[in-house]
């Protein structure tokens, strides 16, 4: 659940969602323009198959641009969607980040609040502590 929080968070303070609801709205734009302009893609079926090749960049091996306009428009939307996926490829490393962040700050509060609690603790917590500063310490070298 903690992750769901952090990506959550991500994704309000990076404002991605509105990115990403842009971007799939000008996709439908540029589906429609492709459609009205291109005459090889009669059909809107191909426009959506033309607009994913030039999104995902898989290339063109049934419809090309023709006319400028589309030429133009597939030169942008590419530009666009390289933009969105690096925007996307840097919130999954910022979760992934967020979350190792989170794991060592909640693994040294735990180690804290046991080295504050010394006699309480007993003979099996008391070796794993050990064995942890023991680890610890063959890090550091």
């Amino acid at each position: 659940m903690t992750g769901l929080r952090i990506l959550r968070k991500l994704l309000r303070t990076t404002s991605v969602t509105r990115i990403f609801w842009v971007f799939l709205a000008f996709m439908v734009l540029c589906t429609f323009i492709v459609w009205w302009c291109e005459p090889t893609i009669t059909t809107y079926r191909d426009a959506v198959w033309y607009i994913y090749a030039v999104v995902t960049t898989i290339g063109f091996g049934d419809y090309l641009a023709t006319v400028p306009p589309v030429r133009i428009i597939s030169i942008v939307l590419s530009i666009y969607a390289h933009f969105a996926l690096a925007l996307i490829t840097g919130l999954a490393v910022s979760f992934f980040n967020e979350v190792i962040s989170l794991r060592n700050k909640e693994t040294i509060t735990a180690f804290i609040d046991k080295l504050e609690h010394l006699p309480e603790l007993s003979k099996e917590e008391l070796e794993q502590l050990s064995e942890q500063v023991s680890r610890y310490r063959i890090k550091r070298k």
